[in-house]
C-alpha cells in the first residue's frame, strides 16, 4: 500500500458536528472526497440539507441531522441515526462549539458559562462516550476541534479558553483509556480562522490589523486549511498517533 492509499477513507463513516458551515463543513467535504460516507450536524436542518446538497453534487455520500449539541438526547438520535442508515461509525470529529460571552471572565454570566461548557466539553464528551462503541469495533479515530485558546488563553474568551483546555485534557483522557482497544483520539487547535464563530474578530478592520500583525504569516486561515489535518487524523496515515494536540496558527503561539 502506498502512503496516498493510506489517506483513504473508502467503507468508512464519519460524524463531523457542527458541520453546517466553517471548520465543520470544510472537515465534512475533506472525509467525504477521501470516500467516507459522512453524516453532518447542526441546531439547523434546513441549512444542513443544503450542505447535502452540495456535498452530493460532488459525489460525496452524505446524511444531515439536526442536533444540538448541547443537549444529550439530541447526540444519542445522531448515533441512533447514523447506524440505522450506514450501520457503523469509524470516525467522529467533534467540532461544534459556541461562544456566546465575549469580553471580561468577570463579567460573565453563569448561564453562559454553562452554555458553552455545555456544548464545548459536555456534548463532545457524550458524543464520544455514545460513539466509542461503535467506533471500537473498526478501531478508528475521534478528532476533537479545540483552540490554540486552549493552550494559550486568550483574554478576550477567558471561559471558551477553558473549554477549550477542558476539551484538549479529554482528549488526552480518552486517548490514554482507549489506546488499548484500537481507538486513536487526537486535537486540532486552530489559530484565528475565518468563521462565524469568529466574526467578531475579524469583521473590525482595526481588530483584523491588530490580529494580523501578531501571526508570523500575517494572515488569519480560510476553514478549509483545517481540513488537511483533520484527514490525516482520521486516517491509517496517523495509525501510530493518539493523545496528540496539533496546532494550526500561522506560528501565532510562537
Amino acid at each position: 500500500m502506498s502512503i496516498l492509499d493510506k489517506f483513504r477513507l473508502d467503507g468508512k463513516v464519519a460524524i463531523v458536528t457542527g458541520a453546517s458551515k466553517g471548520i465543520g463543513k470544510e472537515i465534512a467535504r475533506a472525509l467525504g472526497q477521501a470516500g467516507a460516507k459522512v453524516v453532518i450536524t447542526s441546531r439547523k436542518q434546513e441549512t444542513l440539507l443544503e450542505v447535502v446538497r452540495e456535498l452530493a453534487q460532488e459525489g460525496i455520500d452524505a446524511l444531515s441531522v439536526e442536533a444540538h449539541n448541547g443537549k444529550m438526547d439530541d447526540i444519542q438520535e445522531v448515533i441512533d441515526a447514523t447506524i440505522s442508515q450506514y450501520d457503523r461509525i469509524d470516525i467522529l470529529v467533534n467540532n461544534a462549539a459556541t461562544n456566546p460571552a465575549f469580553g471580561s471572565t468577570s463579567q460573565t454570566e453563569i448561564s453562559a458559562f454553562d452554555k458553552i461548557m455545555e456544548v464545548n466539553l459536555k456534548g463532545a464528551f457524550e458524543m464520544s462516550r455514545k460513539a466509542y462503541p461503535h467506533i471500537r469495533k473498526n478501531k478508528g479515530s475521534i478528532i476533537n476541534i479545540s483552540s490554540i485558546a486552549g493552550i494559550r488563553p486568550d483574554e478576550r474568551m477567558g471561559i471558551y479558553s477553558v473549554s477549550k483546555a477542558a476539551l484538549i485534557s479529554l482528549t488526552q483522557t480518552l486517548a490514554k483509556e482507549w489506546a488499548a482497544t484500537g481507538v486513536r483520539v487526537n486535537a486540532i487547535c486552530p489559530g484565528f480562522v475565518k468563521t462565524k464563530l469568529s466574526e467578531a474578530l475579524w469583521s473590525n478592520d482595526a481588530m483584523y490589523k491588530y490580529l494580523t500583525d501578531l501571526i508570523p504569516m500575517h494572515r488569519m486561515a480560510e476553514p478549509e486549511e483545517m481540513a488537511g489535518l483533520a484527514l490525516f487524523l482520521a486516517s491509517d496515515a496517523s495509525s501510530y498517533c493518539t493523545g496528540g494536540v496539533y496546532v494550526a496558527d500561522g506560528g501565532l503561539i510562537i
